[in-house]
């Protein structure tokens, strides 16, 4: 499944907008899947440091910008979200908002309320929730 979204991204941010340009990018599409496949046994692996370091090329490859990647609240939903949250949290951000914590736990807004509330998640001073208290949680 993670091996099978993170085919599909480079598809259509990098190889889709450079078959426009080029015609042809065969050779690069043929390996698009053994690409993905690795990138996918790595993240998922039991080496954290690959695994972190393999995120953060993918997402500086997939995701360029000059702003902090700070992808949308249902992106966390997706299998590469969810391991991303697992393996490093959120890699632009100390802290999160309700909804995208929730989205990260798999829980709604009002379940990561309750997790506030009982103690099980830790509220950060300036508003929503840490993320390395989100990333205990997924990885308890």
């Amino acid at each position: 499944m993670l091996a099978e979204q993170i085919a599909t991204i480079i598809r259509t941010r990098l190889l889709d907008p450079l078959e426009i340009l080029f015609d042809d990018v065969g050779d690069l599409s043929a390996r698009t899947d053994a690409v993905a496949g690795r990138l996918a046994a790595t993240i998922e692996g039991d080496d954290d440091q690959a695994a972190r370091y393999a995120i953060a090329r993918l997402i500086g490859a997939l995701y360029p910008g000059d702003a902090p990647f700070d992808p949308p609240a249902d992106w966390w939903r997706t299998p590469l979200g969810r391991v991303v949250a697992r393996r490093m949290g959120h890699p632009a951000a100390h802290a999160v908002s309700y909804s995208v914590a929730g989205a990260m736990l798999g829980v709604t807004k009002q379940g990561v309320h309750d997790l506030v509330r009982r103690g099980k998640l830790v509220r950060d001073p300036e508003g929503g929730v840490t993320v390395a208290s989100v990333m205990g949680r997924l990885n308890a």
